[in-house]
């Protein structure tokens, strides 16, 4: 390894210390940290640790929360425990699937929008703001509607209607920064708007970004549950937390332990992103500290 390599590296490595340190002065935001990190485990680990399978039954049938089965068992004999564990991967999954489509795409017509501005920008912009003129949750509905109820459906349908969100995040970082004078001065040397655009804007960029995407990715783990509820997205037996709360509503009075856990589930994993995103927003972005 050469030294210029091992200088950057030691500089990332100061970096992502003193950026922890700083989370560690939040404990909200370093609890949704760590209950994201263990998440995480738990969806990694999740096919090894469930006592049973997704579609596997026991014995009985709406029994409460016991020392052999923690969440219950469902009205079909399944163990409850050992579906929520294994709908953690699923859920994720959706979160960061749907976020990966909206991340790409946005990032790409923000830049080209907020780089070349003039027609292009206006455009992309006026195309931004009729999908965004159209209720979040309805749009998604309409899309999946379209599309046909299926998971994968459902992660596009939440990729697609926050998209324009990205692109107006990553439009207005990047208006801002292309008007400082090393973009100027990288101009004059001659560079290309590819290198410009990659070299110089798009990692000075990356702050507004990584706060926009782990917001992001609870509100679609959240918008993902919506869809999976009104039958429009996760299909039954697949485990995802909102087919869960889905299948649990015709039994809220007789057997409420069905929702509860999953649900549960749902909070805590939106509410920790959340956390972790202002968290991320009072390090990476000190102006909007109030």
């Amino acid at each position: 390894m050469t030294v210029q390599a091992m200088s950057r590296s030691s500089r990332t490595f100061l970096r992502i210390r003193e950026g922890y340190r700083q989370l560690a002065e939040r404990r909200s935001a370093l609890f949704g940290l760590y209950f994201i990190l263990f998440l995480i485990i738990v969806a990694i680990v999740a096919p090894w640790i469930a006592p049973y399978g997704i579609d596997e039954f026991t014995d009985g049938v709406l029994e409460g929360p016991s020392w052999a089965h923690p969440f219950g068992i469902d009205q079909i004999g399944r163990d409850v425990f050992s579906r929520v564990l294994l709908g953690s991967q699923i859920s994720l999954a959706v979160g960061i699937f749907s976020v990966g489509i909206s991340l790409v795409a946005g990032v790409v017509l923000g830049i080209l929008a907020g780089y070349y501005g003039g027609w292009l920008d206006a455009v992309f912009m006026r195309i931004m703001d009729v999908v965004m003129a159209i209720p979040y949750v309805l749009l998604a509905v309409l899309i999946a509607a379209i599309l046909g109820p299926s998971l994968q459906n459902g992660i596009i349908a939440i990729g697609i209607v926050r998209v324009p969100r990205f692109a107006r995040v990553v439009r207005a970082a990047t208006m801002a920064t292309v008007r400082l004078q090393y973009v100027e001065a990288a101009r004059c040397v001659g560079a290309s708007d590819v290198r410009i655009i990659t070299r110089e804007i798009f990692p000075n960029i990356v702050g507004p970004l990584v706060i926009y995407t782990t917001l992001s990715l609870g509100e679609s783990i959240l918008a993902a549950a919506v869809l999976s509820f009104l039958g429009l997205g996760a299909q039954p037996p697949i485990p995802e937390w909102g087919a869960l709360l889905q299948e649990a509503q015709r039994y809220l009075t007789t057997a409420p332990f069905l929702s509860i856990f999953p649900g549960l589930c749902v909070f805590a994993t939106v509410l920790s992103f959340n956390l972790l995103g202002d968290g991320l927003r009072d390090i990476l972005d000190p102006k909007s500290r109030r």
